[in-house]
């Protein structure tokens, strides 16, 4: 259960400077960050609130609980990913729309609920949703998706720091590793196509959560 608040945090951290350059360069849609977020935060609070009770109630065994709820959505979300492609190319000639206030507060409903449970999905999971039901352009959906998740992990991890469900040793590790890993991954980006580290990404997500449930 460690793990979940700690990649909490995690997230929170590595994803505040992409957010500020995101906002700097206008790729935000502030009202769609608010929306989500409307929805998001409650959802957060009662996912957190909910782990909590399973731990009281079951002890250890609600651990079994997280490592099935995060296989299955690292097996949901890359299925997701192998037709963002297709989603973007369709959406990409449509006029934003700021309307469906309401349906963008339960997509943060249902993703902050999702994230505090398991930390999985605090962009991915939101930016499938968009994609499929909103037509922004892709760079706007981005960096609005990034700022939404620096406040999702934010209350996220605020919410796991009380339950003292976060190891800094770990994600002090993670931070760590995170530098040649940033910079492994940058070198990639620009020698091998998009297309490749999509496929690359979503089969070794959907190992992982297969893995996962198998265990």
């Amino acid at each position: 259960m460690l793990a979940v608040g700690s990649d909490a945090l995690f997230n929170f951290l590595t994803k505040i400077g992409s957010s500020w350059v995101h906002l700097r360069k206008g790729t935000v849609r502030r009202k769609v960050v608010l929306a989500l977020a409307v929805g998001s935060i409650p959802g957060s609070i009662t996912g957190v609130s909910y782990l909590a009770h399973l731990r009281a109630s079951y002890g250890s065994g609600v651990n079994h609980f997280i490592t099935t709820a995060v296989g299955i959505l690292l097996i949901g979300i890359p299925l997701l990913l192998l037709f963002q492609q297709q989603i973007e190319s369709r959406i990409v000639n449509r006029p934003p729309t700021m309307k469906g206030f309401v349906g963008m507060v339960f997509i943060g409903l249902v993703a902050g609920f999702l994230v505090g449970m398991t930390s999985v999905g605090s962009g991915s999971i939101i930016m499938m949703l968009l994609l499929l039901f909103y037509s922004f352009p892709p760079k706007v959906m981005v960096g609005t998706d990034i700022v939404h998740a620096v406040i999702l992990t934010g209350v996220t991890s605020a919410m796991h720091w009380r339950i003292h469900n976060i190891d800094l040793k770990l994600v002090t590790m993670l931070l760590v590793g995170s530098i040649p890993g940033g910079l492994v991954g940058s070198y990639l980006s620009t020698r091998v196509p998009m297309l490749w580290l999509r496929r690359m990404l979503c089969a070794l997500l959907l190992m992982t959560g297969i893995r996962m449930l198998w265990a």
